[in-house]
């Protein structure tokens, strides 16, 4: 049965998101040839500590983990979120619970992302804790994913 309602346009959280995104291509513009990887790791280091804490302990330990695993990757923001570039495609981004009011955080990839598997493959996993199993799967898809 069809949804009777109208389309109303973006959510609020997700008109925020766009302006990030905008403040983040002017940032990114204003720093130029003088831009550093130090840069972009200072920004996501701020924006995980602006996080509920839920969500930044995920977030700080995402952000190890992919540093460790994959160093190679780059922190930058990318619609407001800790993401991880490599030679500026993004290749996997960490999407808080909050930060579209859903009940789970989310580790997402991009099409960078050297995940390929047959003709099907998952692009983003919900994460609600971070047991050591899950530390372990986070890290071999970072790994692959960089690869």
């Amino acid at each position: 049965m069809a949804d009777n309602k109208a389309f109303e346009g973006f959510t609020d959280e997700e008109r925020a998101a766009m302006k990030e995104h905008a403040q983040e291509l002017k940032k990114t513009a204003r720093r130029g040839a003088r831009a550093t990887a130090a840069d972009g790791e200072n920004d996501v280091l701020e924006k995980i500590a602006e996080m509920e804490e839920a969500d930044r302990a995920l977030a700080e330990r995402v952000h190890a983990i992919v540093k460790e695993h994959a160093p190679e990757l780059t922190p930058r923001l990318w619609y407001g979120q800790p993401a991880y570039a490599r030679n500026g495609k993004l290749v996997c981004f960490f999407q808080p619970a909050r930060k579209f009011k859903t009940r789970y955080a989310t580790l997402g990839f991009n099409e960078a992302a050297n995940l390929d598997d047959g003709t099907m493959w998952p692009t983003a996993y919900a994460v609600t804790a971070l047991t050591p199993e899950v530390e372990e799967r986070i890290a071999a898809l970072v790994k692959q994913a960089a690869s």
